[in-house]
């Protein structure tokens, strides 16, 4: 079983976490989390970064259709507008 520790409310509405758990879970300052609340029960949940791996393969496709098909700069910039424009 983990090791429990203790840990209360301020007035403000906030709760310290432990710098045991923090060390552990590899928690930063600034980082931000989900929160749930169900009767007794609060949990807190890292909200990640979400992964860009494959990006760079995903945009080397879409630039060799675009070549492909004759789509320029100047396309995508006023295909843009009109779409903004709407």
């Amino acid at each position: 079983m983990e090791k429990m520790e203790v840990t209360s409310l301020s007035s403000r509405g906030q709760i310290v976490i432990p710098q045991g758990v923090r060390d552990k879970l590899h928690l930063h300052e600034g980082e931000k989390f989900i929160v749930i609340g169900e009767q007794d029960t609060i949990v807190l949940k890292k909200l990640e970064a979400p992964s860009f791996k494959g990006f760079d393969q995903l945009l080397q496709k879409t630039r060799a259709f675009a070549k492909k098909k004759g789509i320029t700069s100047a396309d995508v910039d006023e295909a843009i507008k009109e779409v903004r424009s709407r």
